[in-house]
């Protein structure tokens, strides 16, 4: 039994370093190109297994090269990826522009990723999994599905969506950012509680907000980095969040501790280039979070 499942995208990532990020209709010359294994679900089974949980996969890859890599690297970082299955579609792609400043925009075709479902078998280890975290780059009922079977149901609600209230009703913990937060709720974060029971806003460099209806708000500062490339920062801290509440409990003071762990493991992310290469190891995570937090 695993102590996290995630249930997600994978991607083939093709990166080009650019200057800025491309104005509408503007045409820039990369100064690089490289290709690695990415996409949101991935990037976070990777996080929480590097984090310390048993961790198991479940995703759908084509059966090609890419498909390949992705089971090749999500073995050696220790992910269970016996329940990822083989599509008829082509492993699903990521571009990527990632400009001198750090910052990226990403347009992904999803292909192999439109077609994951779940099996019975995909669902008794929902079932029997502490956390499970699921994405948006897979369809939306494939989610709904996964939700439903969760013990605790962590949602990423990314790329930003609106969403049902009958999704929402099988979430425990909401993560979004900024964006993702104003498409299911509004402009003001508070506004979120109305639809789930606990919410985590990541703030990027300023942080992270905690919103709850059993505590009181509380904010997370950032920590100051230099920063590389911010591809998967996000979702380093999805799966080190899920990683560290599937080792504890999902009580107000440990959910504290876990946003404060995983945003230290997003600070350190954004410091190499890459999506699944950026990820941290647990003990890097946590020498540096002694030293910013404690």
């Amino acid at each position: 039994m695993a102590e996290v499942v995630v249930v997600g995208s994978a991607n083939v990532d093709l990166v080009l370093a650019v200057p800025r990020i491309p104005r509408p209709g503007e045409t820039l010359l990369a100064s690089g190109l490289t290709r690695g294994p990415g996409g949101k679900g991935a990037n976070q089974a990777v996080a929480a297994a590097r984090a310390g949980a048993s961790t198991t996969f479940i995703a759908s890859l084509g059966a090609d090269d890419g498909g390949a890599m992705l089971r090749e690297v999500l073995g050696e970082s220790g992910v269970d990826h016996s329940l990822v299955s083989t599509s008829t579609s082509p492993t699903g792609t990521a571009i990527i522009t990632v400009a001198a400043d750090g910052e990226n925009s990403i347009v992904v075709a999803p292909s192999a990723n439109a077609d994951l479902k779940l099996s019975a078998e995909a669902l008794e280890a929902v079932g029997q999994a502490k956390v499970v975290l699921a994405q948006l780059e897979i369809p939306f009922g494939t989610v709904q599905a996964a939700a439903e079977a969760s013990a605790y149901f962590i949602l990423n609600a990314a790329p930003a969506a609106e969403l049902s209230d009958e999704l929402l009703a099988h979430v425990d913990l909401l993560v979004v950012n900024e964006t993702e937060a104003e498409a299911v709720a509004g402009s003001e974060f508070a506004a979120l509680l109305d639809r789930v029971p606990a919410a985590v806003v990541t703030l990027g460099a300023e942080g992270a907000l905690i919103l709850s209806r059993d505590a009181a708000e509380i904010r997370i500062p950032g920590v100051s980095v230099e920063v590389v490339d911010t591809t998967a920062a996000g979702d380093t801290f999805c799966g080190v969040l899920a990683a560290t509440l599937a080792a504890g409990s999902t009580t107000a003071r440990d959910l504290t501790n876990a946003v404060r762990r995983a945003n230290v493991a997003a600070s350190l992310s954004v410091k190499t280039a890459g999506a699944i290469p950026s990820v941290p190891h647990g003990d890097v995570i946590d020498a540096r979070l002694a030293e910013v937090y404690l």
